[in-house]
């Protein structure tokens, strides 16, 4: 008989405490979760938009030809939907970036005066599921604190934007000597993995040969992000490249987007597997700086006002092309993992997509939208004719599968459903 681990067990050394995946051990205190495994939701916005030519299919339904783009994630065609023709109204504001705001709120006339945003679709979700988890939301964003996250009060809820104090903030713990002690550690290349060696040891004897192979995947997960962090501070060394945008303050190597953005990614899935929050947003902001990508030599706000020049488009689907297939491996990544009742893609809504739909005219009107995972059916592109409909009928359909019982969102008119 294999003794039984508790749900809250963590692995613990001086100065640092490691949370554990859902095993099948931690019987019978696991017994009634397994029938049930959480709902959640994760929320990814491109505020600069997506190249319609290089999104958008030309067909709806299921045999669309994948674009180029979507080239980069067809092998997760059957765990994601495609949508065009959604959008929120009136989002024009005071400037077209304004609608960076309320992609998550959908208020009205944001930036104008007398403009006060309103509840964001993740801030709902996070007051309905409480304190069920260490952190009922996590806000990220690779830049400002800024973010698309906003309170019923309408504050916005700020950005955690460097991925090495989230991971500090969500598996480093003790006296702020320790902490500290443990944070140079990693930064000089240390491993909690390898101060938690004995204690990971001993555990593998008490748990089933399958929570065994679980372990050793969500380990292996861990020493990658611990790698990943490792890439970031090493870019952190690198001289920046020369250009006109004046550094933001105390955001070290802002050209490093794709870098990033792929940190917070591989964050997201040990974030999940710990049950350490069940809602995340993570905004991808203009850094006002060349970003580090091969041939690229302007910012990408100046490539996303293109102008139709077809040397700016090559450099501006260039970084693009990257931040997708980050997003790809995000499901790949999601997809490996699974508990008892399945993957964690298959049991977290994805949204990913922009606040805005042209590239070069910045507008927020027939917005690139993708839902994938959350057990929904998949594989098709959804096309709404005619004028933009409410993309607030999607977040009505989020929220109603994260088991929030409301039918209203913002500018909805109902629910949104396919098959």
């Amino acid at each position: 008989m294999i003794p039984s681990v508790n749900r809250r067990t963590f692995l613990r050394a001086s100065g640092v405490a490691l949370a554990l995946p859902m095993l099948e051990s931690m019987h019978p205190a696991l017994a009634r979760a397994v029938a049930a495994s959480p709902k959640r939701m994760l929320n990814i916005c491109n505020t600069l938009g997506l190249y319609s030519d290089s999104w958008f299919p030309t067909t709806a339904g299921a045999g669309y030809e994948a674009t180029e783009y979507l080239s980069l994630i067809d092998a997760h065609r059957d765990k994601y939907t495609l949508f065009s023709g959604y959008a929120h109204e009136e989002q024009s504001g005071r400037q077209p970036h304004n609608s960076e705001i309320t992609f998550l709120t959908s208020a009205r006339r944001p930036g104008l005066d007398g403009f006060r945003n309103t509840i964001s679709v993740d801030q709902v979700a996070a007051n309905h599921l409480g304190y069920v988890t260490r952190f009922p939301s996590l806000v990220l964003g690779t830049l400002t604190a800024q973010s698309q996250s906003f309170t019923t009060s309408g504050a916005m809820v700020p950005a955690e934007t460097s991925p090495a104090e989230l991971y500090r903030k969500l598996f480093l713990q003790g006296t702020p000597e320790e902490i500290e002690r443990e944070a140079q550690s990693l930064d000089d290349g240390g491993s909690i993995l390898d101060r938690l060696k004995t204690q990971t040891t001993a555990l593998r004897r008490r748990v089933s040969a399958t929570d065994q192979r679980t372990l050793d995947a969500y380990f292996d997960a861990v020493r990658t992000a611990e790698e990943d962090l490792g890439e970031v501070q090493a870019w952190q060394q690198r001289a920046k490249p020369v250009v006109d945008a004046a550094q933001p303050d105390e955001i070290p190597n802002p050209a490093d987007l794709v870098a990033r953005v792929k940190a917070m990614f591989s964050l997201i899935p040990l974030i999940f597997e710990t049950d350490s929050s069940r809602v995340i947003s993570l905004m991808i902001q203009d850094h006002g700086v060349v970003p580090s990508v091969e041939g690229v030599t302007s910012d990408q706000h100046s490539l996303s006002h293109h102008g139709q020049d077809e040397a700016k488009i090559e450099q501006l689907k260039r970084v693009e092309l990257q931040l997708v297939e980050a997003f790809g491996g995000l499901l790949t990544d999601l997809g490996a993992k699974s508990d008892a009742n399945g993957s964690l893609l298959d049991q977290t809504t994805v949204l990913f997509g922009s606040n805005l739909g042209n590239a070069n005219a910045h507008t927020a009107t027939d917005l690139p939208i993708l839902v994938a995972g959350g057990g929904f059916s998949h594989g098709q592109h959804v096309v709404h004719e005619g004028e933009n409909a409410p993309l607030c009928n999607l977040y009505v359909t989020m929220l109603q599968h994260l088991g929030v019982e409301t039918d209203q969102f913002g500018q909805s008119t109902g629910t949104l459903t396919w098959s």
